[in-house]
């Protein structure tokens, strides 16, 4: 496995999600002033990469064209920020409007290896989705992350790489997403078993902690040289009986363990070498 031992940390910020809603949690940054003032603060804290979900103006999940090409315009006017959309979106999307996400000109996108159950409802990713949507990013010139949820998905991208090649750049890059119901739990032990399998093409990972596994699959994460994603997508509690005001929050915590673990947070310019990803020009 080409992976040398990192010696500071790629710190992606979710900010967002389609799951949450905006009436429960008002702080969610949720409009295009408000994910900009998020990138903004959160790079000053030491983020490198968003990953974003988009939501129109009743605060509700959208892939509108127009809303996905502006908030990626907007970001990377304001900040340095690596700009990564979900093509995800909400796990209600169909899938080719999800292909649509590339339209947008992202620097990087998502891409998740395999469907997987998500709460009560099915998180889609059928093997053709996943085949034409890495397809379309390598003719775009789009790189993607590829997103584990599960053991299934680490040989599934396995399978992918060796049937379709290397993405665009060159590198990659993948996120283990542990404590989703119905995918992988997140204790260490699971992520160690992700990395454990992962191909030989992978020259980084990261790993995400849902909830209450967020901050142990973090430590673990680093203790491993493995690189890190916060944010309210993922956890809306800071503390017991602290709810995350802010996103910056849990980037500047991620930032300040890392630093004390002799890792700490990339530039902007570090973590665009660490994926091969030039910057676009702002339009």
């Amino acid at each position: 496995m080409n992976r040398s031992a990192a010696t500071t940390t790629l710190i992606t910020v979710a900010p967002t999600g389609a799951e949450t809603s905006k009436a429960d949690v008002p702080q969610l940054p949720t409009s295009i002033e408000e994910l900009v003032e998020t990138a903004v603060r959160c790079e000053q804290a030491g983020a490198s990469l968003i990953h974003l979900h988009i939501r129109d103006s009743d605060h509700r999940p959208t892939l509108d064209a127009g809303l996905l090409r502006a908030c990626v315009e907007a970001i990377r006017g304001a900040s340095d920020l690596i700009v990564q959309l979900s093509t995800g979106g909400s796990v209600h999307d169909p899938l080719e409007q999800r292909l649509t996400v590339l339209d947008a000109e992202p620097d990087s996108c998502s891409l998740t290896c395999g469907t997987t159950n998500f709460g009560d409802d099915v998180f889609l990713n059928p093997w053709p989705f996943m085949v034409e949507l890495y397809r379309q990013s390598i003719a775009r010139e789009v790189v993607p992350e590829f997103e584990l949820f599960d053991l299934g998905h680490v040989h599934a991208l396995r399978r992918l790489l060796d049937e379709e090649g290397l993405p665009h750049g060159g590198r990659v890059h993948v996120d283990i997403v542990t404590g989703v119901p119905g995918g992988m739990p997140g204790t260490p032990a699971a992520l160690l078993a992700a990395v454990a399998l992962l191909p030989p093409q992978v020259t980084s990972w990261s790993a995400t902690g849902i909830g209450r596994t967020h901050l142990p699959i973090l430590a673990t994460a680093l203790g491993a040289g493995g690189h890190l994603r916060v944010g309210m997508e993922d956890n809306l509690v800071f503390a017991r009986g602290r709810p995350v005001q802010h996103n910056e929050e849990l980037v500047a915590r991620a930032a300040e363990i890392a630093t004390v673990m002799q890792r700490p947070p990339m530039s902007t310019t570090e973590a665009r070498g660490l994926l091969n990803i030039s910057r676009r020009p702002v339009s």
